[in-house]
C-alpha cells in the first residue's frame, strides 16, 4: 500500500512538471515525460486504447466491461498524471501570463536553458550515432527552425477553431521538443485559452479538451509505432526539432532585453544555466528513484 501511494505521488509530480511545461511556449510536456522516465509508458498506454470495453457495455455485460476497461486503460498512470497536469495548468495560467508580460526576456532565458538540457538528455538516449542519424537530426532542425519562424496565423475564437486547436496542440504536447503552447501561439489561441483557464470558461475549456482527446488518441498510436520500430531515428528527429525551436526563446530574449545592459545579459545567462541544471538534476533524480 505504501509503495502504491509513493508511485501515485511520483506520477502526480511528473504530471505537475508536464502541466507546467505544457503551458510554457517553447517547452514540451513530452520532454518532461521523457526525462522523468514515463514517456514510453504514457504513449503506449494511450496508444492501446481501442474502446473494446464499450461493446460489452451495450450488451449489458458489466462484468466483462469492467474487466476489459481495467485491461485496456492504465488508470494507475492516467489518474495521477492527468490530475497533476490539470492542477499545474490551473494554478500557473495566471503566473505565466504575468511573467511573459512583465519579465519576457528573463522568462524565455530560463526556457532556453530547459530546452537545451532536454535536447542533451534526448541525445544521451541514442544508442549509436551514425551518419543517417545525423542527417535525420539536421532535417528535424531545419524544419523546426523554419516552422517556428512563421508569423502567428490570424484565426478567430469560434468553438470549431478551438476544437481544432486542441487537436493540433496535443499532438505537439506529447512530442518531446515540440511545444503545444507554441502551436497555440502560432494559431493565435494561446492568450485566449490562458484567459479561458483564468476565468474558468467551461464551454471553451471542454471544447478544447475534447479536441485534445481526439488528437491524442489518434496521434499516440502513430508515435507508439515509431518508437517501437524506428526509435533511434525518431529520437534523432526530435533532438533536431528541439534545437530548431531554440529560435523562439532566443528571438524573444533579443527583442526584449537591452543588449547594452551588462547586468541584464548576465542575469539571462544565469537563468539559462539554472534552467539547464533543473532539467539535468531532475533527470538524474527520477532515474535514481526508478532504479531503486
Amino acid at each position: 500500500m505504501k509503495t502504491e501511494f509513493l508511485d501515485f505521488i511520483l506520477i502526480f509530480l511528473r504530471g505537475l512538471f508536464m502541466g507546467t511545461a505544457d503551458i510554457i511556449p517553447g517547452v514540451s510536456g513530452g520532454t518532461i515525460a521523457f526525462i522523468t522516465g514515463i514517456y514510453e509508458r504514457l504513449v503506449h498506454g494511450i496508444g492501446k486504447i481501442n474502446f473494446s470495453f464499450v461493446k460489452p457495455l451495450f450488451k449489458g455485460d458489466f462484468s466483462e466491461f469492467k474487466t476489459k476497461l481495467l485491461e485496456e486503460i492504465d488508470f494507475q498512470l492516467f489518474i495521477p498524471l492527468f490530475s497533476g497536469i490539470a492542477v499545474a495548468m490551473l494554478l500557473l495560467s495566471k503566473v505565466m501570463g504575468f511573467l511573459l508580460e512583465y519579465f519576457t526576456a528573463y522568462t524565455f532565458a530560463f526556457f532556453l536553458g530547459l530546452i537545451l538540457a532536454s535536447s542533451y538528455i534526448l541525445y544521451s538516449q541514442l544508442v549509436k550515432v551514425s551518419p543517417k542519424i545525423i542527417i535525420v537530426l539536421i532535417i528535424g532542425f531545419i524544419l523546426a527552425f523554419i516552422f517556428v519562424g512563421l508569423n502567428p496565423i490570424a484565426t478567430n475564437h469560434t468553438l470549431p477553431i478551438i476544437f481544432f486547436s486542441g487537436m493540433v496542440a496535443i499532438c505537439a504536447m506529447i512530442l518531446p521538443g515540440i511545444s503545444g503552447a507554441f502551436i497555440l501561439v502560432l494559431l493565435g489561441q494561446y492568450k485566449y485559452m490562458l484567459n479561458a483557464l483564468n476565468t474558468l470558461n467551461l464551454v471553451e475549456i471542454i471544447t478544447f479538451c475534447s479536441g485534445a482527446l481526439i488528437g491524442l488518441l489518434g496521434f499516440s498510436k502513430l508515435l507508439d509505432y515509431l518508437l517501437k520500430h524506428y526509435r533511434e531515428f525518431t529520437l534523432a528527429s526530435l533532438i533536431g526539432v528541439m534545437l530548431g525551436t531554440l529560435k523562439v526563446p532566443y528571438d524573444e530574449i533579443v527583442a526584449n532585453i537591452d543588449l547594452s545592459n551588462f547586468v541584464s545579459i548576465i542575469l539571462c545567462l544565469i537563468l539559462i544555466i539554472i534552467g539547464f541544471l533543473i532539467i539535468f538534476v531532475m533527470e538524474k533524480k527520477f532515474n535514481y528513484i526508478d532504479n531503486n
